[in-house]
């Protein structure tokens, strides 16, 4: 964007030690979006004073959350939002500008190297053992507990750089994969866990109807991709007094992994005292519909 008068006057502004007068500024500027980012960065590299320097850096990230908060909108409008794309969303408010590009061509290097290896005439056990075969042997994944409270790991871009993630941008990496693959794996409601469930669907001989029967196989756990069975889910259950409920086995749809991915994350801010962080993190959550 070009300077133009009423930009260089708010520019010139933003120095004044009148709060009021800021947050006019303020307000002014962000109406032009992202277009003005050009105009604060040159600002902020001409600028010695450090406290001009901290409100325009301040006013940098506004823009970016506005314009976050606005693709969050308009992904939570689709029919059937990606779970991959609503992952890059919540990367981007650590890293707004992050290389999109780049990132699904690195998904789709890892969906090309399991496709590879996968055939109709495998097992469902057979076909999750591809999967941790390729996530954490070949790509060396490594899974942090989400009470590690460590922001980095809610951002699928670092896992896929530095090959550590928790159990939600894993687990959004396998199950991206698995709707790619055609792989009935789906993560389920379990309390205080993250876990997925490989869902068959059983057809009568005699049945005149489309309608199956689902049915849980076995369990995942994404940090590992270690195998449970329904008894060590129940065992688990008892074990942290929660009746055994069938909600807890029902699929967790694409808006509600992304919620609760976004509330984790805003309750791992909360924790470290970052609080204006954990603040934007809700307002992130209002934006999408928790399924």
């Amino acid at each position: 964007m070009q300077y133009n008068k009423e930009i260089t006057a708010l520019l010139r502004l933003i120095d004044d030690p009148d709060d009021e007068v800021f947050d006019t500024v303020a307000g002014k500027l962000l109406d032009y979006g992202k277009d003005i980012i050009p105009n604060l960065e040159q600002l902020w590299e001409t600028t010695a004073d450090q406290e001009v320097q901290e409100r325009i850096e301040l006013l940098i990230h506004r823009v970016h959350f506005q314009d976050l908060q606005h693709d969050f909108l308009e992904w939570n409008k689709a029919e059937h939002p990606e779970l991959f794309r609503g992952a890059i969303l919540v990367a981007r408010y650590q890293f707004p500008d992050l290389n999109v590009a780049a990132l699904l061509t690195q998904f789709d290097q890892v969906r090309r190297n399991i496709w590879l290896e996968l055939n109709n005439y495998l097992t469902p056990l057979e076909q999750v053992n591809v999967f941790n075969s390729i996530l954490y042997n070949y790509y060396k994944l490594h899974g942090h507990e989400l009470t590690d409270r460590d922001p980095k790991y809610f951002f699928i871009n670092q896992v896929m750089e530095s090959k550590q993630g928790n159990a939600y941008t894993i687990g959004v990496l396998f199950l991206s994969l698995c709707e790619l693959l055609d792989i009935p794996i789906f993560a389920v409601n379990v309390p205080r866990q993250f876990i997925f469930a490989y869902i068959d669907t059983l057809y009568s001989f005699f049945s005149t109807g489309n309608e199956g029967i689902q049915q849980i196989q076995f369990f995942i756990d994404p940090i590992n991709g270690m195998i449970y069975n329904r008894q060590d889910v129940n065992n688990y259950l008892k074990k942290i007094n929660a009746h055994e409920n069938e909600s807890y086995f029902a699929p967790i749809l694409t808006r509600g992994i992304i919620y609760k991915m976004l509330e984790e994350l805003s309750l791992c801010y909360q924790y470290r005292k970052e609080y204006d962080k954990a603040h934007e993190i809700q307002q992130l959550m209002k934006l999408v519909e928790n399924e």
